[in-house]
């Protein structure tokens, strides 16, 4: 289902279960549960809330209702390293039983703040090259989760962005420098791009002034392209998109999301699907499990998604075969 169909009101319906059962899970003895929530987007980013939708969904179908039976504490980050680290640190001190984490970003902060409280960590890239576990079969610590995806996919998006434009012969590449997974997945494009015929050149997401000046740099051909690894471009998409569009860059995103927001192409895991499964981990700890015996999964859904009104705006024919492959195709 699209981020975009998953209204706020859900949301909101979700949380605004705890009027109905003021005591009710008291009343009959069982304790209530608590369970904090850390995510690095702004409160009003309707992706991020359609995820945390997911989430809360999931627990309801497993017998878990706010204000009910549990008690489900909120943090957003919105980007700001120093407001995840005290956010990270509260959720903490305010007792969780266990922490849903969303992002690198968000997990690193919470394993400083505790390495007692079981922490559930959702579109991690490199969890293992992060340090958040030490396998992905035995995690051993107090985090588990879900892996975002494997490095291999970042060389299939320089491989996409050639087939639905040609023509490119340089690419920039957007990544995050402060994850272990911002240099790796610049490694799987460059061993790709050789055999490709493509130069790479990386971008190091800081902060929206920079990625303007450095996108703005490199666009200066038809020959341009580019790419946008996973991590914190997800809260720089609509800059990165306007700016894609403004240079007529061909680009490849790593979330749909970008896509129904203009963008021209996306391939990912189905990350609705990720933060519903994390229900399911959530659900095992607060019943006994220990995250340290939980493997860290990997995805299970990856979506091909194209927006042929911007392919058109940017003068590429789209391969029949490759419009066979998508998943969902805007037009």
């Amino acid at each position: 289902m699209s981020e975009v169909v998953m209204k706020r009101r859900e949301f909101i319906t979700l949380l605004g279960g705890a009027a109905a059962w003021p005591l009710a899970a008291r009343a009959q003895g069982e304790r209530m549960r608590r369970i904090g929530v850390l995510l690095n987007s702004a409160a009003d980013d309707p992706a991020a809330q359609s995820r945390l939708t997911a989430f809360l969904q999931g627990l309801q179908e497993l017998g878990w209702t706010h204000g009910r039976n549990v008690r489900i504490d909120i943090r957003w980050g919105a980007d700001d390293a120093e407001r995840v680290r005290k956010s990270a640190a509260e959720l903490v001190a305010l007792g969780s039983d266990v922490v849903l984490a969303a992002g690198s970003p968000t997990t690193g902060p919470l394993l400083q703040a505790t390495r007692t409280v079981p922490i559930v960590f959702v579109t991690v890239a490199d969890p293992v090259g992060a340090g958040f576990v030490e396998s992905l079969a035995q995690p051993g610590g107090n985090a588990t989760g879900f892996a975002s995806y494997e490095y291999g996919i970042s060389g299939k998006w320089l491989e996409l962005l050639k087939e639905i434009a040609p023509g490119v012969k340089r690419a920039a590449v957007i990544r995050t420098l402060a994850t272990a997974a911002g240099p790796g997945q610049f490694g799987a494009i460059q061993a790709a791009a050789s055999s490709l015929g493509v130069e790479v050149s990386p971008i190091d997401v800081r902060d929206a002034a920079e990625i303007e000046r450095a996108i703005t740099r490199f666009a200066r051909s038809s020959n341009d392209g580019l790419i946008v690894t996973g991590g914190s471009a997800f809260n720089h998409r609509e800059l990165i998109i306007t700016l894609a569009t403004r240079h007529r860059l061909p680009a490849v995103y790593p979330d749909y999301i970008f896509v129904t927001e203009g963008g021209l192409m996306s391939y990912g895991p189905d990350r609705l699907d990720q933060f519903r499964r994390a229900a399911g981990y959530v659900d095992r700890i607060l019943r006994g499990e220990k995250p340290a015996d939980l493997p860290v999964q990997a995805p299970t859904k990856y979506e091909l998604v194209i927006n042929l009104k911007t392919a058109k705006a940017l003068g590429l024919d789209v391969p029949p075969t490759l419009l066979a492959r998508a998943d969902e195709v805007i037009e």
